[in-house]
């Protein structure tokens, strides 16, 4: 049912987001056509809000849910300033897959990827679950330690690019360096970067602020890559979901379709000095929550 059936009194006062559900398989990352997608808010699992179907390549339609006005999200703000909703995606012969706490924003589009794994034989199909926690700019996140933006590298004993080169795939450690517990996740680039840029920034802001926030997270993402930072510590990833250490990477999560385009336009950019051949490692705090004098800030 759409919400504009069921409150027809607040639909001239509300703010709607668009959200739309792309269901692939996780063997081939073929669509899967026919998959039942339930939407709910999250924290109120009866109160369903729009129940879809995946057409022949495994999208919904784009559906329009509330959100809240865009002023909560263009300054900051103590009023959360993103609606968020549970995904419950179920198709035969696949584990069902549950995403809690996705992020609509108003006026711009969420987009939900979700990769189905087959029902193993033999063994009773398990719900896959994705908790997403606060986007970062609202939630409580430690403060980006501060480095070099320009690193040393050595020439014996260390793995470096001979020039900055763009990886299809980035290793991604779920915590902090020294978490032994962490997964990694092997991330296509861009898909990384998307998902970095829709937890770091909102979708809502100006589009030369998107430019230059995601520019700044690949310039950073590529000098991780460059000088194999982490790996030349003896770890086995290219670079951490940690804010103390990287940038905030969610498995799991949205991300916006302004966003993916702008990323899908820039990709290959990256920041450098003159006579520098790494990209340098670009940080930033939000200037509210957190200063950082020298550095590039948000708000």
């Amino acid at each position: 049912m759409d919400f504009r059936q069921l409150y027809p009194a607040q639909v001239e006062t509300q703010s709607f987001g668009g959200f739309q559900v792309n269901v692939t398989s996780f063997r081939d990352n073929k669509p899967v056509p026919g998959a039942k997608v339930t939407i709910t808010v999250t924290g109120q699992p009866n109160q369903v809000v729009d129940q879809l179907t995946t057409d022949t390549i495994g999208r919904t339609k784009e559906v329009e849910l509330p959100a809240p006005s865009v002023d909560y999200s263009m300054a900051p703000s103590e009023t959360q300033p993103y609606s968020e909703y549970t995904v419950l995606i179920e198709a035969p012969g696949y584990i069902s897959v549950s995403v809690n706490g996705a992020q609509v924003l108003p006026n711009v589009t969420a987009l939900q990827p979700v990769s189905l794994d087959p029902v193993p034989e033999n063994r009773p199909p398990e719900e896959e679950g994705f908790v997403i926690p606060p986007h970062r700019l609202f939630g409580d996140f430690p403060p980006k330690i501060a480095e070099d933006e320009i690193k040393t590298v050595k020439e014996t004993g260390e793995i470096v690019l001979s020039k900055a080169v763009v990886p299809e795939f980035v290793v991604v450690h779920d915590g902090p360096p020294t978490d032994k517990t962490a997964k990694n996740y092997y991330v296509r680039y861009r898909d990384y970067i998307k998902n970095v840029a829709s937890s770091e920034i909102y979708a809502t802001w100006p589009e030369a602020a998107l430019y230059a926030n995601i520019l700044a997270i690949q310039s950073f993402t590529l000098n991780r890559v460059f000088t194999e930072w982490y790996r030349n510590k003896g770890y086995n990833f290219t670079i951490t979901s940690s804010t103390a250490f990287d940038h905030k990477w969610v498995p799991g999560r949205n991300i916006f379709s302004n966003i993916s385009r702008t990323v899908d336009t820039i990709f290959n950019n990256y920041l450098s000095r003159p006579n520098v051949v790494q990209p340098i490692l670009t940080q930033y705090c939000d200037g509210k929550q957190v200063t950082c004098p020298g550095w590039m800030t948000q708000w």
